[in-house]
């Protein structure tokens, strides 16, 4: 692995290089008069680098995708008024070289660009003698190689202010989060690049800003470097992703509740554990949709009964059911205690289903 950075590499924003490193700015440029105002709030809150969407890749078509290259003359005009470095997302070589031309500081590569090795190269090609910082997010699905081999394709070509941007992954299933975490995937690229700067986008993981402080802690508590944060003069306004945006104002209060602990044997147990939690929480959400499904199928139970007039209590079958899952549960260490419990309650709730079921035919009588 030829990657062998530090934050300290990032010496050309100065002060800022302080942990935790903070990008912050609006998912989109929107008009110029957004910008600046966006731009002045967040500088005067002590922020130093801003970030803005120019082009803003969407999933289906007749969407807001950006303003285009009239944005980064926006962004000159942010970067001359406020001082602040500043830093776009490109998705292919036009947007190198417009983003280049405009003097952007700092360029990422998002996370559906990063999933293709084809578009990762191109970008790598076009950026070979220039000497720009990049950031490379994770790609969509949850794949360490892949982003590892982004990484190294802009490193190969001779890019040496890099880190990567963990902003989470795509999930079929329910979860809180837009974009799953999946914390033991950063982690394990802290472990193979361990000096690598890796800057957390809660935005993007969220989806909501009722998350972002706690996911923001968690990546300090992980000794992460940095947060890459969407912030939005008028957030309920925003032409893309406004659930996810806070106010300058509201970003400087989060940011200042964050917790900074210092690192050592203590941040050592602290990734470990990250780990196993996170099994814990993947493990608990399929709980939920299993119980989920299992409830759907005791409706229809509840349904069958109300069609044959049947009782909704079957006490031999309620028997028979705990008598095997409290011998399966023995099999697998568990105690008869905790199994009775839970499915005890989960019959419960089976029953509450299909109660409702019978009410709803009763109220329908009655009607």
């Amino acid at each position: 692995m030829g990657i062998d950075l530090k934050l300290e590499n990032f010496s050309w924003c100065g002060e800022c290089v302080t942990r935790p490193l903070i990008i912050a700015g609006p998912c989109s440029a929107e008009t110029e008069e957004q910008l600046l105002l966006t731009a002045r709030a967040l500088s005067a809150n002590g922020v130093k680098i801003f970030r803005a969407g120019i082009w803003k890749p969407r999933t289906r078509p007749n969407a807001f995708e950006g303003v285009g290259s009239v944005g980064l003359k926006w962004m000159r005009t942010v970067k001359e008024e406020t001082g602040m470095i500043t830093a776009t997302e490109v998705a292919n070589v036009k947007h190198v070289y417009e983003a280049l031309k405009h003097g952007i500081d700092i360029l990422w590569i998002g996370a559906r660009t990063s999933a293709n090795p084809f578009a990762v190269q191109d970008i790598a090609d076009a950026l070979k003698g220039v000497d720009i910082p990049v950031l490379v997010k994770n790609p969509v699905n949850p794949d360490v190689e892949l982003w590892i081999g982004a990484l190294e394709r802009i490193n190969n070509a001779g890019i040496t202010k890099l880190a990567a941007i963990h902003r989470g992954f795509s999930n079929y299933d329910k979860t809180l989060f837009r974009n799953d975490p999946q914390w033991q995937i950063p982690i394990e690229i802290r472990r193979r690049i361990p000096d690598l700067p890796i800057i957390t986008d809660p935005s993007h993981i969220c989806g909501n800003r009722q998350l972002l402080y706690d996911v923001s802690q968690k990546a300090m508590d992980l000794n992460f470097d940095g947060l890459i944060i969407e912030s939005h003069i008028n957030p309920d306004k925003a032409l893309s992703d406004a659930q996810q945006q806070l106010t300058p104002d509201a970003l400087k209060s989060m940011l200042d509740r964050l917790i900074l602990r210092e690192s050592g044997a203590e941040m050592e147990v602290e990734l470990n554990l990250a780990e196993l939690r996170e099994q814990i929480d993947k493990m608990d959400d399929k709980l939920i949709n299993l119980f989920e499904k299992r409830m759907q199928v005791a409706a229809e139970i509840g349904a069958h009964k109300k069609e044959n007039n049947l009782t909704i209590l079957q006490s031999k079958r309620w028997d028979d059911m705990l008598k095997k899952r409290l011998n399966l549960g023995s099999k697998k260490g568990l105690s008869d205690d905790f199994i009775t419990k839970v499915f005890r309650a989960i019959h419960q709730e089976s029953i509450n289903k299909q109660t409702a079921i019978m009410n709803a035919q009763s109220n329908k009588k009655d009607a």
